[in-house]
């Protein structure tokens, strides 16, 4: 199969301190991939280096697939603006918004997809329920509506099971079981190895730098998930030691 994403000795940091390290992979259309690895280990770095809101300060993310506009990017629930006064259609319809921009109207059919996409997570009867006024299951299912509307051939997902039910759990992964069937390329950050081991064929174990990158199976071994720990421990310390030595 092609390549969705070439990663080329990417180095990514925050004020000019290295967060992802010399990464360099490819990881080809339709491929559902994990990334794994310790708190601080950088995952949700790449991610936004991956969507392009953070640029490398060395390497390239070669995007074959499409552009990094077309990507569909879910972040970690914490950095979504629960407060935002907007109701559940119009949150999900912002899925339109590469085709319509951001205050242009909806077509018929547009509203028509807005409500079988809400459909599609569950929702049917939340339409005019404020955000604010959601459980952290149903927001979550009200993201990936969004995301459905979207169409896009690659998806980040950032931690999206966290601190939901199983049962909301399990109806989400079918929706990312449907985006693999349909070929589209599936990247997800999670720390539920039982998980990954039962769902995703394909992880990269990653702690600053690649510790191991390919089949699950081979992946999730002790000795990998191990050096890991070790790996973030070690960045750790020698970052505070370069503090106290400022």
């Amino acid at each position: 199969m092609s390549a969705a994403l070439r990663i080329h000795d990417l180095t990514l940091a925050y004020d000019r301190h290295p967060v992802v390290h010399h990464l360099s992979g490819e990881i080809e259309q339709g491929a559902l991939l994990a990334v794994c690895g310790p708190n601080g280990g950088g995952k949700s770095t790449l991610l936004k280096g991956i969507v392009g809101a953070l640029q490398p300060i060395g390497g390239k993310v070669e995007r074959l697939a499409c552009d990094a506009r077309a990507i569909a990017y879910l972040p970690q629930a914490a950095d979504v603006d629960r407060s935002f006064p907007i109701d559940v259609f119009d949150m999900v319809a912002m899925g339109h918004w590469r085709s319509i921009g951001w205050f242009g109207g909806l077509s018929k059919t547009q509203r028509a997809r807005v409500f079988d996409a809400i459909a599609s997570v569950g929702l049917t009867g939340f339409e005019d329920r404020p955000i604010g006024t959601l459980s952290g299951g149903q927001m979550q299912r009200v993201l990936f509506a969004r995301l459905l509307l979207q169409d896009a051939p690659i998806i980040l997902l950032d931690e999206p099971f966290n601190a939901i039910d199983q049962r909301t759990v399990s109806e989400l992964l079918e929706l990312v079981a449907r985006w693999r069937s349909e070929k589209r390329t599936v990247i997800v950050v999670l720390h539920d190895l039982d998980l990954v081991r039962r769902v995703f064929p394909q992880t990269l174990l990653l702690a600053r730098e690649k510790i191991a990158w390919g089949p699950t199976s081979e992946v999730l071994r002790p000795e990998n998930l191990l050096s890991a720990r070790r790996m973030v421990e070690a960045f750790d310390r020698e970052a505070h030691e370069c503090e106290r030595a400022a």
